[in-house]
């Protein structure tokens, strides 16, 4: 239905221009809401990793743009849920954290907020929550006799999250099956604590979402309602923010700035509008012009989408540095003091340090078995000449005049190996 209505509020008429609407309970009542400013809504975040990845950013930015429509955003911190585990998605139980770790991971996530959103104390600042605010307070006798009685089993059991597990005869614990009333159960209490009136979240989450809306009404909320946004995979089919050497974390002690430039600029050419259009901010009428590039330009396209997307996660000079040091690396062939650098003893390099090793030392490869894989294959080179002997070391007259001396895998991943 996003395609056909017509919305009035800028939150919406965003939301819909630039790809981020899958499906809604209600669009006109959402609509009529987001114009008089009255939205507060929130999205969840579990606290399964020290860093959320790429996958979550489309999410982050839908709290971005609602906030700067006028309305209230609340990103929710899963400290009560990530006890339990979202079955959503998952082919096996998810793994238990202790309450140490989840603290610890949390502390992790709540930086990457601050870059999208503004916190405070005002009508439209935003606030982070963490369920353990309530969830971890319940009493068990209680909660089933206030809440769990408005759920049905039936219902529950026809969730894709729960029904595709059983389909296939893969295990669903009791605990994750109980993770659905505690997510609608979550809904209530903020609504009833902050004035929450909409919940978004990925496609998957409808059916917990709206759950969520349902108890509301039984339990004497006003009207609540959803908004999720399309599952995400690349042109080619692969899931978003996942990638052949992992996910694409979005703290830089978990990724570099670099990679995460390299990541951007990376984007199949089919995907660089649709990317344009969620993961920046700029103008539609420059996204126009950039997606409609074609040939050799689409690059150009892909500059700009790596150094926004950057810009917006990592900051504008850092944004820059990265495109800077693609530009000397790539277009001038110049060592760039910026490429990641790991430091190795001076004597290693006297010595002669075995290309093999150094490769994986660098984390360009997971093995020295994939790297002679990819010495076979011309995949390697050591300061850009290939390398074609697997036994070949690295020794003092190979660092140039830094000391350093610089390994690529491919066109596109470079380290350099410096002396200490």
């Amino acid at each position: 239905m996003s395609e056909t209505f017509e919305p009035k509020s800028e939150f919406l008429r965003v939301l819909i221009e630039r790809g981020y609407v899958h499906q809604s309970s209600d669009y006109a009542g959402l609509d009529e809401k987001a114009l008089a400013g009255e939205v507060v809504a929130y999205v969840g975040y579990d606290c399964t990793a020290p860093s959320l990845h790429v996958g979550s950013l489309i999410s982050i930015m839908m709290l971005h743009w609602l906030q700067k429509s006028g309305n209230k955003p609340i990103p929710l911190m899963g400290g009560g849920t990530t006890r339990v585990g979202d079955p959503s998605g998952r082919d096996e139980t998810r793994k238990l954290l202790t309450p140490e770790q989840i603290e610890a991971n949390k502390e992790g996530i709540r930086k990457v907020f601050s870059r999208f959103l503004a916190f405070g104390d005002g009508r439209t600042d935003a606030l982070m929550i963490d369920n353990a605010e309530w969830l971890t307070k319940l009493n068990y006798i209680d909660f089933l006799r206030d809440v769990g009685r408005h759920f049905s089993v039936n219902r529950m059991l026809s969730m894709d999250s729960v029904r595709m597990r059983l389909e296939r005869e893969q295990e669903l614990s009791f605990i994750e099956f109980n993770y659905m009333c505690l997510q609608g159960y979550d809904y209530v209490e903020l609504n009833r604590r902050y004035g929450v009136n909409l919940q978004m979240g990925g496609s998957d989450q409808w059916g917990n979402i709206v759950t969520g809306i349902d108890l509301g009404r039984r339990m004497g909320t006003p009207q609540l309602y959803a908004l999720t946004c399309p599952l995400l995979t690349t042109a080619s089919g692969a899931k978003m923010g996942k990638t052949a050497s992992g996910a694409i974390w979005l703290n830089e002690d978990q990724l570099s700035a670099w990679d995460y430039w390299q990541f951007w600029r990376n984007t199949e050419d089919a995907d660089v509008g649709r990317f344009l259009r969620l993961y920046t901010t700029l103008p539609m009428d420059e996204i126009r012009r950039l997606e409609a590039l074609q040939g050799a330009e689409i690059n150009e396209a892909k500059k700009v989408l790596a150094t926004e997307a950057t810009a917006l996660m990592h900051g504008r000079d850092k944004a820059e540095a990265a495109a800077e040091t693609a530009r000397r690396t790539f277009e001038e062939g110049q060592t760039a003091d910026s490429l990641p650098t790991i430091a190795v003893p001076a004597a290693e390099f006297s010595a002669g340090l075995g290309v093999l090793s150094a490769f994986v030392r660098a984390g360009l490869v997971a093995s020295t078995g994939e790297a002679r894989r990819q010495v076979k294959g011309g995949g390697l080179r050591v300061n850009d000449a290939v390398v074609t002997d697997e036994r070949a070391v690295i020794g003092a007259a190979d660092l140039n005049a830094d000391a350093a001396v610089k390994l690529s895998f491919g066109r596109k991943k470079h380290v350099l190996l410096k002396a200490s």
